[in-house]
């Protein structure tokens, strides 16, 4: 498992979290090919994630990047921390994130740390069950975020103004 934090030119995160390599025994030997999983964000509330698979590292990394790049979702962030308390799932794995305080810093494994990092949450506490694999964490911390809404959001579709 590689991890790989860096910041690009144009100002965005990108983290490497998983290279798998696979390998199919072939006449002449085995033959390795390497799948990447990547997290791209700009740390103000905008966070990708993408998969590529090539014969080599490089360029299962940059496939991985593009794919990254092309589904972004927007995360609500208040106070640097999410609005409320929600629960993602995705197949066996489950992740709870809860909003902390200012000063607590993000509480979470690497795979959840690495997709909060990315879209700029400072303040979060998580906790994910069943499954450590970090693929399926990171689909189910995607999952978690995209059921955010900010109380503007909630005001506006319900058409009432909360107290």
């Amino acid at each position: 498992m590689a991890k790989v934090n860096e910041q690009s030119g144009d100002g965005s995160i990108e983290r490497v979290l998983k290279i798998k390599r696979c390998a199919a025994v072939v006449k002449g030997g085995r033959r390795f090919s390497f799948a990447a999983l990547v997290v791209v964000g700009d740390g103000k509330g905008r966070v990708g994630y993408g998969y590529g698979k090539a014969n080599e590292v490089p360029p299962s990394v940059q496939k991985a990047q593009k794919q990254a790049n092309r589904e972004v979702v927007d995360v609500p962030i208040v106070g640097g921390s999410i609005p409320h308390s929600v629960i993602g799932r995705f197949g066996a794995a489950k992740v709870i994130l809860l909003p902390a305080n200012p000063g607590t810093g993000i509480i979470a494994g690497p795979a959840v740390r690495a997709v909060c990092e990315a879209a700029g949450i400072k303040d979060i506490l998580t906790k994910s069950f069943s499954s450590n694999n970090p693929s399926v964490l990171v689909k189910a911390t995607f999952n978690a975020l995209e059921q955010l809404r900010t109380r503007e959001d909630i005001e506006r579709l319900r058409g009432v103004t909360l107290s």
